[in-house]
């Protein structure tokens, strides 16, 4: 059977990927017409819209970001599922990474792809995301990468790869669809990363804002050791949920030790 490197097949995967979403479906409306008939995808639109079915996609960065790393997750997951040897789960939320890919068809182990979305920037300058790509929570899974927090299928250490898909569009108002021109770029973390946090207010790693430098892989980093080092050293505010976390994670990792021990004394 044939192996892939992840990386080159994400890209070439990547570069087929349509954003195909026209609206938020309206069962009913007062100036609907039944039945409802169509030729065409373009048509069929059309009518949705003509008929009041086809509602905008939100405005709202946090929530279109949403909805296009949905549709880029589903994407993946029906490509993956095509490939023999091909193993994926689906990440939570709020958890990490969004999907988890495993199987032969990648060489064996676990390999966390992260999905990512930015506007452009074109009040400022169109070569920069209008805000800093969010890459890593710093104070939880990262800062602590041998634990197994909530939210995660495992420790961040377990993983052999760490990748990004980032998903980069020219937002328009006037469109239902809000999303123009969208590039789909595929970087390992630690080659885009920034020494700034994304967020003034959260505990978040962020990533460098000039587009090319996002699609060259040209962070602020020289290796990946001199972005571990930077980031774990860094001082992470930690919230009393986080601490509770921490404590869970730490007693739930010792556990785990305790049983493997004593299962060792007793095939001994």
């Amino acid at each position: 059977m044939e192996t892939f490197n992840l990386g080159p097949w994400l890209r070439a995967t990547c570069a087929d990927y349509e954003f195909d979403l026209a609206g938020v479906f309206r069962r009913d409306s007062s100036h609907a017409s039944w039945p409802v008939h169509a030729d065409t995808p373009d048509q069929l639109e059309q009518r949705l819209t003509a008929g009041g079915h086809l509602l905008p996609l939100p405005k709202e960065p946090a929530a279109l970001a949403n909805v296009l790393e949905v549709s880029i997750v589903d994407f993946l997951i029906v490509r993956l599922a095509q490939m023999s040897g091909a193993c994926v789960q689906r990440g939570s939320e709020r958890g990490y990474p969004d999907l988890e890919i495993s199987g032969s068809a990648f060489g064996g182990g676990f390999h966390a792809v992260d999905i990512k979305a930015a506007r452009r920037n074109p009040s400022v300058n169109v070569n920069k995301t209008q805000s800093r790509i969010t890459l890593y929570t710093g104070n939880t899974y990262f800062k602590h990468p041998n634990l197994h927090w909530p939210g995660t299928f495992r420790p961040f250490s377990e993983y052999t790869s760490h990748l990004d898909v980032i998903c980069i569009y020219t937002f328009d108002s006037d469109l239902p669809r809000r999303v123009e021109d969208p590039e789909l770029i595929v970087q390992e973390p630690w080659k885009i990363a920034s020494t700034k946090r994304s967020s003034t207010t959260r505990e978040y790693i962020g990533a460098v804002e000039d587009i090319d430098a996002l699609r060259n892989g040209h962070g602020e980093f020289s290796t990946p050791a001199d972005f571990y080092r930077f980031w774990r050293a860094y001082p992470f505010k930690v919230s009393p949920q986080v601490q509770k976390q921490f404590e869970r994670a730490l007693e739930a990792s010792r556990r785990e030790v305790e049983e493997l021990r004593a299962a060792s004394r007793h095939d001994g």
